[in-house]
């Protein structure tokens, strides 16, 4: 397996990977994001308790569940990078950083517009809507260390300890809702015995979750394609390759 991944370790090589992965990530997310949020905001059935206004879990409950996992992959990143001193690495946590902060705040900004009709006010200090703000709050604070030092070792040093930092906020988003009496809902579609959803709304919640994943994985490729290219804009491949699109 290492020496399968050995070559990848140049940036030229993972250069021309992410560029030959980018085009299945993009279409396969479009594929699945177009069925899912159709199918999710226009023929699912309506909620009996919460009506229309639960259609929000379809892109609300994706955005926070993914916003975790996107961390989870930045973390795994900036370990690597730490203990096996791989530029690489660090480009893409810092690629991944700004993903993950706009899917955290948009689980923000719809689970405070879901909030509003079921619990009649915008925002309150919930176990999990505070660690999820949290989350938000450590994203940007690694988005500003990956830009405060012109030295890109440095400052992938700099953020990748505070993002192994963070990591011990991800349990507790996780499990708020179950160490604490809150008012955000308890698990539906995690569950190891049956997910709370008829299968008419989990069949495109599960659709969108995967349409959402993909397209993290596309727009993470998009940048770590642009990172590469910052990071080694000297290099004679990056100089031919500038010259070639130019043409």
């Amino acid at each position: 397996m290492w020496k399968w991944l050995h070559p990848y370790a140049k940036p030229e090589r993972s250069y021309q990977l992410a560029t030959t992965l980018l085009p299945w990530f993009a279409i396969s997310s479009i594929f699945c994001l177009s069925i899912g949020v159709v199918w999710g905001l226009a023929f699912a059935p309506v909620d009996y308790q919460q009506g229309e206004s639960y259609r929000i879990i379809f892109i609300h409950v994706p955005a926070a569940t993914l916003s975790l996992s996107t961390y989870m992959a930045m973390a795994t990143a900036a370990l690597v990078g730490m203990v096996w001193q791989l530029k690489l690495a660090d480009a893409a946590a810092a690629a991944i950083a700004p993903i993950g902060a706009v899917l955290t705040a948009v689980a923000l900004v719809t689970g405070a517009a879901w909030g509003k009709p079921m619990w009649g006010t915008w925002w309150i200090w919930d176990a999990r809507l505070t660690t999820q703000l949290i989350l938000l709050f450590i994203y940007l604070g690694i988005i500003a260390l990956h830009s405060s030092f012109e030295d890109k070792v440095l400052a992938g040093r700099a953020a990748g300890i505070l993002t192994l930092v963070g990591v011990i906020n991800i349990p507790i988003i996780k499990y708020s809702v179950e160490w604490w009496n809150t008012l955000h809902q308890g698990a539906t579609i995690s569950k190891l015995d049956k997910p709370s959803m008829d299968s008419a709304m989990l069949i495109p919640l599960l659709i969108n979750i995967l349409g959402f994943a993909l397209m993290i994985g596309a727009l993470t490729l998009i940048r770590f394609r642009n990172e590469v290219i910052a990071r080694n804009a000297m290099r004679p491949w990056v100089k031919e390759l500038v010259a070639l699109e130019n043409k």
